[in-house]
């Protein structure tokens, strides 16, 4: 790695004082003001694709649970207990309309994103695969929605059972490649699981190509870690049958998840985590379950974790996640306008290689004659915060590939995405 001396001309960016207060909450200021963590820093943070930053009435309510009536949900009959049952309802009820799910027992609160998925693999999987069964999935998908299925298989073949997982293609898009799915589909086929939007590549997956070409009993399965908060999510129009969402990437607090189940696959799960209040009943041909969301909601939940979910939806609403799914597009379009003119630059398969401007707050590149994680190491010291390596990506493990991942929010501005371009141009030149 080259050495960037102080005395280059690579500046880091200078301070600033926190914002004053601003009336209507659209503008810049008013916006970095919500998020403490960044109006306290003049670091300019392009990772929300790895965790978003926090509001304040998310801090607020986490903070509140621990000093104020602290209890157990659904546990009591006094008031404290009482009050705090009636408030996860509330969240679960939001959170149904917030992602368009139909019915509120169609929301699972987990431990997160990838406890989701496990979920999904161990209450379904188990007990709905056969012997000859398939799976078809990404291996460049997120590692949640790839070992989950290797861990599923490995554990039916100790009983027996063989099932078959399918890898398909993605797109240079960074989607999922449809036409390669359609040739792969068998009558063994039992479920499709894709990344919604793509952690690396910032590609859309709706798989709305494969309608009416799936039989009703192939199930789709849509990991939305990162479109959930970024972008209008409708489970229902998308057809899912699962879908999981991480909440620390939609303004909420880590280990909290969502777990979308279609009504119509409720007959199908078994037990997860059985044990307190896990909707189970024990009786002489054993467990026997007694509703959802109960049956995969056993033992105390992440009860700050989901009232933060709460207020971070009211959050969300309150600029309207299409308006931030717009927001994305403009900074996107600009990261990429930029980031053409600068040689030796890479773009990963996505909203680069478009034909049409798309852009969804998500891109990965390469920079030639530097590492991705000297470069990430090099803009942070600049003051640019990025993700850099494999990204969790189990096939880019195995390769050997990296890149830098830049994701933006509603929090970033234009003017921080010129300056972040201007300094990776800057970079360019000082590595040829």
């Amino acid at each position: 790695m080259r050495s960037f001396a102080s005395g280059s001309h690579l500046t880091r960016p200078a301070a600033t004082r926190p914002p004053a207060p601003a009336t209507p909450i659209s503008t810049p200021a008013a916006v970095r003001k919500l998020f403490p963590a960044l109006a306290e820093s003049s670091e300019v943070y392009l990772d929300s694709a790895a965790t978003t930053q926090k509001p304040v009435p998310v801090i607020d309510t986490i903070h509140r649970y621990h000093s104020s009536r602290t209890a157990n949900a659904g546990r009591g009959t006094y008031p404290w207990a009482t009050s705090l049952t009636g408030q996860i309802s509330r969240v679960r009820a939001r959170t149904a309309a917030f992602i368009a799910a139909e019915h509120p027992d169609e929301v699972v609160f987990t431990g997160g994103a990838t406890a989701a998925l496990n979920a999904v693999t161990l209450s379904w999987g188990l007990g709905a695969l056969e012997d000859g069964d398939e799976i078809l999935y990404s291996p460049r998908d997120h590692a949640s929605n790839v070992y989950p299925w290797h861990h599923l298989r490995r554990m039916l073949a100790r009983f027996g059972r063989h099932i078959e997982l399918v890898p398909y293609r993605m797109t240079e898009l960074g989607e999922a490649d449809t036409a390669d799915i359609l040739a792969k589909l068998t009558p063994r086929t039992r479920l499709i699981t894709t990344s919604h939007l793509h952690h690396v590549f910032g590609g859309l997956t709706t798989l709305e190509e494969l309608r009416g070409s799936l039989d009703p009993s192939v199930l789709l399965c849509f990991d939305c870690s990162q479109s959930g908060g970024h972008l209008p999510v409708d489970v229902t129009e998308l057809g899912a049958d699962f879908a999981v969402f991480a909440a620390h990437k939609m303004f909420g607090a880590p280990g909290t998840g969502i777990l979308y189940c279609r009504r119509s696959v409720h007959d199908q799960l078994l037990p997860f985590l059985p044990g307190g209040n896990s909707g189970v009943q024990l009786t002489d041909a054993g467990l026997v379950p007694t509703g959802m969301p109960d049956l995969l909601e056993g033992g105390t939940q992440n009860i700050p974790g989901i009232l933060a979910l709460g207020s971070a939806l009211e959050v969300l609403e309150s600029f309207d996640v299409g308006a931030i799914a717009a927001h994305n597009r403009e900074l996107t379009l600009r990261l990429i306008a930029n980031l053409r003119q600068v040689p030796g630059l890479e773009f990963l398969p996505g909203p680069a290689h478009a034909p049409c401007a798309i852009g969804y707050g998500i891109l990965s590149f390469t920079l030639a004659g530097i590492s991705s994680t000297d470069l990430g190491f090099v803009l942070s010291e600049l003051g640019f915060l990025v993700r850099t390596g494999a990204h969790c990506t189990p096939a880019a493990a195995d390769d050997g590939a990296d890149s830098v991942r830049v994701s933006t929010h509603i929090y970033n501005t234009l003017e921080e995405i010129d300056r972040f371009t201007e300094c990776v141009m800057t970079i360019a030149m000082e590595v040829r």
